[in-house]
């Protein structure tokens, strides 16, 4: 307990992006792309035996590493550190380790299966929470509820109709996402400016070899795509790249959780609050809105990343500068983790979330006899009045009522002193029937349905494989 411990290892995080992430997850795959190297060059010619291969698959899983953080300190250089003690766990295939590479070999390819792995674990969590708000807008897409501009009450809407622009954030973020996975280029083999000088040499000259090393090394690893040129590294644009997707999803998910705080406050739509779970330390009445807190808090994080990462890509030197790996060991991991913890969180927000239709219908009723008074202004002169006559007559009826509401907190009553102003030739009951909130919900309902049918069913049909994920909290 005397040490800092990152409260998304701890806290936030699921077990599969952690162990992504893991030191484990990191230093088996540079063993696995040291094998695949080596397996490749001994089927192109090089003098590798099948011996040295099977000692280095012997002690692919086991790593040492208190012997190498001795020799990272001995050497200041971590992948001179794994190189040497694999070599010493597999001795016979010592001299053939990293054949030609250079360190961004293991490093930056890594990154890359890392990103990508860590992107299909985000996309099921997209699937789920597009699954869950999906089934929101349905079960909803009729309930007439006050629709906002500028947080002042506008024309009806509907609980689903307004599920469905959360959903429209999300595929727009998930399309995004589905590009990333789709177009994500490879490392590969590149030596140590981009040149491959060090094969040149290994395969004395052959060009074609350096280029089905590369290639074929890539597609073991499930990369169909691989960069066709580089310095060291890969263009660290591929990093601004991810955290920017990432913090779109992050905006997304926000956007959704101040809406469900406005909602909360004014008793509508409440998210889950279990039976034993504390709102306030001070105020045992307080049921505060501790999940949709918690992901605006994640999101703000991974949406600062995006600066971060951008600036590196920006400043990078020439083939290659380091000022961008101690940066990249603390951005891409963590922005990584507090999505997947986002994510994770809202789920467990859609499988408990609370409607409270009798407190939305009083507000809708509270405030619905404004939004009639256009309805009515046009049947007064339908029935042959004066136009501008009955709009000064409606309007000082509004300012009084509005006043009644705001300066004596009473209710409503504009609908009363229009019923009673006996110079409006308006159909009493006629007016009534048309004071139903359906009839101020426009087309929301067959929006809600159309949009779902169109443009969400056919993701979660593609992805019907990802659909059932836990949503359990860790705290």
């Amino acid at each position: 307990m005397n040490s800092y411990k990152n409260p998304l290892e701890e806290r936030y995080s699921s077990e599969e992006m952690l162990y992504n992430f893991s030191p484990n997850n990191k230093f088996r795959n540079w063993r696995k792309l040291w094998i695949a190297l080596a397996e490749i060059e001994k089927d192109l010619g090089l003098d590798i035996s099948d011996e040295q291969i099977a000692q280095l698959k012997e002690h692919s899983d086991i790593i040492d590493y208190e012997k190498a953080a001795v020799y990272e300190k001995k050497f200041r250089h971590d992948v001179m550190a794994h190189v040497h003690t694999y070599g010493d766990a597999a001795p016979l295939a010592k001299g053939i380790i990293h054949l030609g590479a250079t360190s961004a070999f293991v490093g930056d390819n890594t990154d890359l299966i890392q990103m990508r792995d860590g992107l299909l674990l985000i996309k099921k969590q997209l699937v789920n929470v597009m699954k869950n708000l999906a089934d929101f807008a349905i079960q909803y897409k009729d309930l007439p509820t006050l629709g906002f501009t500028h947080y002042q009450p506008a024309q009806l809407t509907t609980v689903g109709k307004r599920a469905t622009l959360w959903l429209q954030s999300l595929i727009l973020d998930f399309e995004e996402l589905e590009f990333f996975l789709e177009t994500l280029r490879f490392r590969g083999v590149k030596g140590t400016t981009g040149t491959a000088a060090s094969f040149l040499e290994l395969f004395n000259g052959d060009y074609s070899k350096v280029k089905h090393l590369d290639k074929e090394l890539s597609k073991r690893f499930g990369f169909d795509k691989v960069f066709g040129v580089s310095g060291q590294t890969y263009d660290r644009k591929i990093d601004a790249k991810v955290i920017a997707l990432l913090s779109n999803i992050a905006q997304s998910a926000h956007k959704f959780t101040n809406d469900l705080r406005l909602l909360q406050n004014l008793k509508e739509i409440e998210e889950p609050f279990e039976k034993n779970q504390i709102g306030s330390s001070a105020m045992a009445y307080k049921r505060n809105p501790m999940r949709s807190e918690r992901i605006g808090a994640l999101a703000k994080f991974v949406i600062s990343l995006s600066t971060s990462s951008a600036m590196v890509a920006s400043t990078q030197w020439f083939e290659r500068t380091l000022d961008d790996s101690a940066n990249k060991r603390l951005t891409i991991p963590q922005a990584f983790l507090a999505v997947d913890a986002i994510l994770m969180i809202w789920n467990n927000i859609m499988n408990g979330i609370v409607v409270y239709e009798n407190r939305i219908q009083k507000h809708i009723m509270e405030e619905l006899p404004f939004m009639a008074t256009e309805y009515i202004i046009m049947e007064e002169v339908k029935a042959g009045g004066d136009r501008q006559e009955i709009h000064e007559t409606i309007r000082l009826h509004s300012m009084e009522a509005s006043k009644k509401v705001k300066e004596e907190g009473k209710e409503n009553d504009l609908l009363e002193r229009i019923l009673n102003d006996h110079s409006l030739k308006l159909d009493k009951s006629k007016l009534m029937a048309v004071l139903e909130p359906k009839n101020f919900i426009g087309f929301a309902p067959i929006q809600t349905e159309e949009f779902i049918e169109n443009e969400v069913k056919p993701i979660l049909e593609k992805y019907a494989e990802l659909i059932g994920l836990k949503a359990d909290l860790k705290v």
